[in-house]
C-alpha cells in the first residue's frame, strides 16, 4: 500500500469533478462561485443567515418540547374485540385486518372500557388493569407481545 493506492472511501465524495484544477476543467478560476460578492469569499454566510435581518428560526415564537424518544401507543377498547368470534387468536395482524387498527404505530394496547362476552386470546403490545381482568374472567388470556 502507498499514497498512489489511495482512494475515497465508496460513497465519501459527492463531486463528481474537482472544483478549482484550471480552465480545462470546465470549473477552475472562480471555481463556479462567480466573480467577488459575499457567497465567493471564504466564511461565506452560514444556512438561514438573512443579511442582518432576524431570522426565521428566531421570529417565530417557541413554545414546549418534543421528546423524541416518545411512543405513540394506539388505544383499543375491550368492547371492539366483540367482532371476533369465541375462542379466536387476536393480534396486532387481525386488528389490523379487520379494520380497527389503520396504524398501530408504536404499540397497541387494550383498554378496559365497555364488555366483553366471548373467551379470547388477546395478545398486543400492553394491557390496562381492567382489560387484563375482564379477558381473563371468561377465561381468555391476554399475552404481552
Amino acid at each position: 500500500m502507498d499514497l498512489s493506492n489511495l482512494k475515497a472511501a465508496e460513497g465519501s465524495r459527492k463531486d463528481k469533478y474537482r472544483k478549482g484544477r484550471g480552465h480545462a476543467s470546465g470549473n477552475g478560476k472562480t471555481a463556479g462561485k462567480g466573480h467577488k460578492g459575499q457567497k465567493a469569499r471564504s466564511g461565506a454566510p452560514r444556512p438561514g443567515f438573512e443579511g442582518g435581518q432576524m431570522p426565521l428560526y428566531r421570529r417565530l415564537p417557541k413554545r414546549g418540547f418534543k421528546n423524541r424518544n416518545s411512543k405513540t401507543i394506539v388505544g383499543i377498547n375491550v368492547s371492539s374485540l366483540e367482532v371476533f368470534d369465541n375462542d379466536s387468536v387476536v393480534s396486532v395482524q387481525t386488528l389490523m385486518e379487520t379494520g380497527i387498527v389503520k396504524n398501530p404505530r408504536d404499540g397497541v394496547k387494550i383498554l378496559g372500557d365497555g364488555e366483553l362476552t366471548k373467551k379470547l386470546t388477546v395478545q398486543a403490545n400492553a394491557f390496562s388493569a381492567g382489560a387484563q381482568k375482564k379477558i381473563e374472567a371468561l377465561g381468555g388470556k391476554a399475552e404481552v407481545v
